[in-house]
């Protein structure tokens, strides 16, 4: 083989060791970004994965924790002995707000109570004024939580109070007619000779407006629905989120 023919082969040699040289770095840049990819996508999955967790509601368990209506008209939810932390629910049965709620972190509360993880105290109350659609939502509110009075406490008080919110009116719509409260409320177990005619004279009205005058004064609160744990409100991006509800609440209980 003659010199030119000889420097000829080397430097063909040279190029293809270099294009292989070039095929390798670019497969392993590849890879690289392959890696780098599957990572981002498994870190942006698992933080969805979190937040669909926070965010699904649990199951109500086989019990409820014993159920109380005391004499101003809140309703403790509670097993005995005890006292903390506790859990205020401040809600209205006519606003939607509070009805996403129960829908959303309602199990977990009732939970909560029954796993002797705290003292729930519910307060329902009416927010709205005479003037709202000209009173068919006030009207709405006032006749739902009068009839929730009528009941003396236990399971029925807490089927109840579901119910309600499964049938709320529209807020531009008259709703929680007396025959449909009437209906529900032995649906629900009610056993009391009296609640058919205190639901009909609609006899608590008069004490629910008046405790709900004094608890959004007393309270300052701004609507409903509205969480405090142990008197502090809480924010509401953790109210609506089941699994940071229940972590707040037992971090309040260490």
């Amino acid at each position: 083989m003659g010199k030119a023919a000889r420097e000829q082969s080397a430097r063909d040699r040279i190029k293809a060791q270099r294009e292989e040289q070039l095929v390798k770095e670019r497969r392993k840049r590849m890879v690289t970004i392959g890696t780098v990819a599957v990572v981002a996508v498994a870190a942006v999955g698992s933080g969805w994965w979190f937040a669909a967790q926070s965010s699904r509601s649990e199951k109500v368990g086989a019990s409820l924790a014993p159920v109380t209506v005391t004499s101003d008209g809140s309703v403790v939810m509670a097993k005995a002995g005890v006292e903390k932390p506790v859990l205020d629910v401040f809600e209205d049965f006519q606003c939607p707000a509070c009805e996403a709620l129960e829908r959303t972190s309602g199990a977990t509360i009732k939970n909560l109570a029954a796993e002797g993880k705290a003292k729930v105290v519910y307060h329902p109350i009416t927010i709205f004024s005479e003037q709202t659609n000209k009173g068919v939502t006030r009207g709405n509110s006032l006749r739902a939580g009068a009839a929730s009075r009528c009941i003396p406490g236990g399971a029925p008080w807490s089927r109840f109070h579901d119910k309600l919110f499964e049938e709320q009116p529209s807020e531009t719509a008259e709703g929680f007619a007396i025959p449909d409260l009437i209906a529900w409320g032995k649906d629900a177990g009610v056993t009391d000779p009296n609640f058919e005619k205190c639901v009909t004279s609609q006899e608590k009205a008069s004490a629910h407006l008046a405790y709900s005058a004094e608890v959004l004064k007393s309270q300052k609160l701004t609507g409903t629905p509205t969480l405090k744990l142990n008197g502090t409100e809480m924010d509401t991006a953790v109210a609506f989120k089941p699994a940071e509800l229940r972590q707040a609440v037992l971090d309040a209980a260490k």
